[in-house]
């Protein structure tokens, strides 16, 4: 019995064993596991293909043709999903004019529809963030005086207390995010362009990322105190003070003196 069982058992079995099951687990913990970040759906395979056309005739030369990115030159696109290609292009800064610091934005190249196309195509090469929902990115919903603290405390080193942006190292910058639609608010957070970190739902929770926003619109929408003075706070104000006060008590004074003479 003994010599049957060696033979039907061999000494590798309990190690290969640890592994299949090693292997079973991690297979049924990806099925099960929920996605923050998919890979869109919602585009038919002609915008697939639409959007494959789109890239083959335009950002191709920088990216390659498979997106798998070129070293030095532009980076791969694989795995970045819809929402990185929705912002990026969706606020001009692809495809990019000049090798620089940064990208900076302009002008939109395409039209919504070929952007939704362009993201489809990307998204299909592998999962990825989403463009957000409507509900997602709709301020109404959000708590502005949540946004404010998360904001100070995630954003305002780079973006300012109020989001009008600030200067960064080696000639990159963090641009102002009050003139941002929602949508493009909640995907730079979620992607990390240029410069920012990514903000995931681990870090930011969504309820959070849309409190932010709610925070951003109150700001953009005009000053409660009248004149922004360019919204930088004591700077601004100090030198209203020594150009209008200061200059109508120097003024007031050269006329007094000029009529007692």
């Amino acid at each position: 019995m003994h010599s049957l069982a060696r033979r039907r058992h061999h000494r590798a079995a309990p190690l290969l064993l640890v592994l299949a099951l090693l292997a079973l687990i991690t297979g049924v913990a990806a099925v099960a596991a929920p996605g923050t970040a998919t890979a869109s759906t919602e585009m038919s395979e002609e915008d697939v293909v639409a959007g494959e056309r789109l890239f083959a005739a335009n950002c191709a030369s920088c990216h390659g043709l498979d997106a798998q990115g070129q070293d030095g030159v532009a980076p791969s696109l694989v795995g970045v999903g819809a929402a990185a290609v929705d912002f990026q292009v969706g606020t001009g800064r692809m495809p990019m004019q000049a090798s620089g610091p940064q990208a900076p934005a302009k002008p939109v190249q395409f039209t919504q529809d070929e952007i939704e196309q362009l993201a489809a195509w990307v998204a299909s090469l592998g999962a990825g963030p989403a463009i957000p929902t409507a509900e997602q990115v709709d301020p109404a919903l959000g708590d502005a005086a949540n946004g404010m603290l998360a904001f100070r405390t995630n954003c305002a080193m780079c973006h300012g207390s109020i989001g009008g942006g600030g200067a960064l190292t080696q000639g990159k910058y963090a641009p102002s995010v009050l003139n941002s639609t929602p949508t493009h608010l909640y995907e730079a957070m979620l992607t990390g362009p240029q410069s920012m970190p990514v903000f995931n739902d681990a870090n930011i929770t969504p309820e959070t990322k849309r409190d932010i926003i709610a925070y951003i619109d109150f700001q953009s929408n005009g000053s409660p105190g009248g004149l922004t003075l360019g919204s930088i706070g004591p700077v601004s104000e100090g030198l209203w003070a020594w150009l209008v006060l200061l200059g109508l008590i120097i003024a007031s004074t050269i006329w007094v003196g000029a009529r007692s003479s």
